[in-house]
């Protein structure tokens, strides 16, 4: 293992392995929360290393609602990562967010409290982290100029609304959604922006918009559209990749890593 891993990558529906890019080591590793969805791949884009996860399961297999998001976040610490972006699939919403479209997200609204274990505290510890901007902000601004340089259009400060699934959507409930102020919709990134802030490490949210919400879309929602769209995107995702890890830092400079401080009652 290297002494220094800059990133972990999260990938969800269609980017189930990071195709064309070095691959060194395939890493399991068993965790206080039991097993993480798959085993961390350790991979290089140019000279710079990264860890990648499938959310899912290599062979999807595991639904929105029954992954083990503490041990995927958790392994990551482990491995000494200390940013993570996640990418994910969504519906998008309103009328900037259409198929294709990648989204730099910068707010969360959470359906799925409740439903899923989202906190390394639920025991003897009683803490309450500050969650007001749930992604590192220097992790955005990378994201940002990791895209001009890349010359990959995309739209930023895009909020993310985090549903329960497995099911879609209504058209109702898109139509409530986005009264709210979300742009898109998906099952994923919620807990993992929560247990990535609890454990200090950086987040960041990519979304590819796969297809156009309930209601919006013209036809009939499939996940054949999903992973098509997805993987038309995925030369988008590894350019941007490509260039975000030379202009990354191994120190952290946020605040990120200080999540716990003030926090506990």
């Amino acid at each position: 293992m290297a002494d220094k891993i800059l990133l972990g990558i999260i990938g969800g529906s269609g980017l189930y392995n990071l195709e064309n890019v070095t691959q060194l080591q395939d890493i399991e590793i068993s965790t206080p929360y039991g097993m993480p969805s798959s085993v961390y791949k350790r991979c290089k884009i140019d000279e710079y290393e990264l860890v990648f996860l499938s959310r899912h399961g290599e062979k999807h297999s595991f639904a929105p609602h029954n992954i083990n998001y503490r041990a995927n976040i958790w392994g990551f610490k482990e491995l000494g990562v200390t940013r993570i972006i996640s990418i994910n699939s969504t519906g998008g919403i309103t009328k900037n967010h259409t198929p294709g479209t990648i989204a730099l997200l910068d707010q969360i609204i959470d359906l799925t409290s409740g439903a899923r274990e989202s906190t390394y505290f639920d025991s003897d510890r009683v803490v309450h982290i500050d969650f007001t901007e749930p992604f590192c902000g220097d992790l955005k601004t990378l994201l940002i100029k990791s895209c001009v340089k890349a010359g990959i259009a995309f739209v930023e400060n895009s909020v993310y609304i985090c549903v329960n699934g497995p099911r879609l959507e209504t058209s109702a409930e898109i139509r409530y959604f986005a009264m709210i102020g979300a742009d898109v919709v998906g099952m994923t990134l919620m807990p993992e922006a929560v247990l990535a802030r609890e454990l200090g490490i950086c987040f960041a949210g990519i979304s590819i918009v796969s297809n156009k919400a309930a209601g919006i879309s013209e036809g009939k929602l499939t996940v054949k559209e999903v992973k098509e769209t997805v993987g038309l995107s995925y030369e988008k995702i590894i350019n941007i990749l490509k260039n975000l890890l030379p202009i990354m830092n191994y120190k952290q400079k946020c605040q990120c890593s200080e999540s716990l401080k003030d926090a506990e009652m």
